[in-house]
């Protein structure tokens, strides 16, 4: 299994994981176990780093740079203990001490689950398990819950249609933000598990986030009723019933000039802005004001009589 090396005897930890492969994937639970471990190596004084996909976290160390940088240990962390990927380990890193911890153990006599000095299992096939270690990550920053409606295509609209440029562009600024993202569709389904039933479990999820970002009417008008800020965009150049309807609510919306335009960083970054400082106060406002007068304009004409020979 080789031999154990380093400089002076001071141990050397490579933190590694699913998150660590190029074809691999970074999840919230195995990050989180990746985090737990990392801070029980401060407090222990341990040096480390840690490996993640240059898809992940481009910026960070990957596998192949961490093979030249003589570490004493690798750390394998959450997962399962399967696969090529996982037995490419042992090979690419044969001097290192190799150990498991908090892995699922599929099959324990697997080359990959075999190539381990040592496994720490969170569980075992057929036996009981140990707590997963993700719920130890130190506790993370304040971060805002942005829920995010996006308008599907709009034919009706033809040439002026700038949708796909708007989200591409929307989806890349809003990947730059420091928050929580969560998908919200105003399209109702009572048989779809995944989808609200009515407005009511529709405003549940709304009046829970901070702040919405939204392409869609309903996306902007919804967030307001709910006293929550919206970042609205306009997908239709030259605006069309989003800006009308932030007209109709004193509510500024970021309107684009062409279809194959999308809204300025720097103007989505003075809307964010705005929306997370003077805007909760404002969507709290609009909330309290009275609803649309079109039902009343309704009732007038329903109580009007009707014209002959219609």
């Amino acid at each position: 299994m080789g031999e154990r090396t380093g400089t002076g005897g001071q141990a050397r930890v490579l933190v590694v994981g699913w998150f660590s492969f190029v074809d691999g994937e970074a999840t919230a639970g195995d990050v989180g176990a990746a985090e737990a471990v990392c801070a029980e190596l401060d407090t222990a004084g341990i040096t480390h780093e840690t490996a993640w996909s240059p898809r992940f976290r481009p910026e960070g160390i990957g596998l192949d740079q961490a093979r030249k940088r003589g570490h004493t240990d690798l750390v394998f962390v959450s997962g399962p203990v399967s696969g090529p990927q996982v037995r490419n380990l042992h090979r690419n890193f044969p001097h290192c001490r190799r150990i498991a911890v908090g892995v699922s153990a599929v099959d324990p006599d697997d080359a990959a689950a075999r190539g381990f000095h040592t496994i720490l299992p969170r569980d075992v096939e057929g036996q009981g398990g140990q707590r997963d270690l993700a719920p130890g990550a130190p506790t993370g920053r304040d971060v805002p819950v942005v829920g995010v409606v996006q308008a599907p295509g709009q034919p009706e609209y033809g040439t002026r249609s700038a949708h796909a440029g708007v989200h591409r562009r929307l989806g890349r600024w809003l990947a730059g933000r420091d928050c929580a993202r969560v998908p919200l569709d105003t399209r109702l389904d009572t048989r779809d598990g995944l989808h609200c039933a009515d407005t009511a479990q529709f405003d549940a999820l709304a009046a829970r986030t901070d702040l919405v970002v939204t392409t869609r009417l309903h996306g902007l008008v919804l967030a307001l009723r709910n006293g929550v800020p919206a970042l609205a965009v306009d997908p239709v150049a030259g605006g069309a019933k989003v800006a009308a309807q932030g007209l109709a609510w004193d509510w500024p919306v970021l309107t684009v000039d062409g279809p194959e335009h999308g809204p300025d960083p720097e103007d989505l970054d003075r809307l964010w802005h705005w929306c997370r400082n003077e805007g909760r106060r404002a969507a709290r406002a609009r909330a309290a004001e009275p609803v649309s007068p079109l039902t009343g304009e309704l009732m007038a004409a329903l109580n009007t009589p009707a014209p002959q020979g219609r």
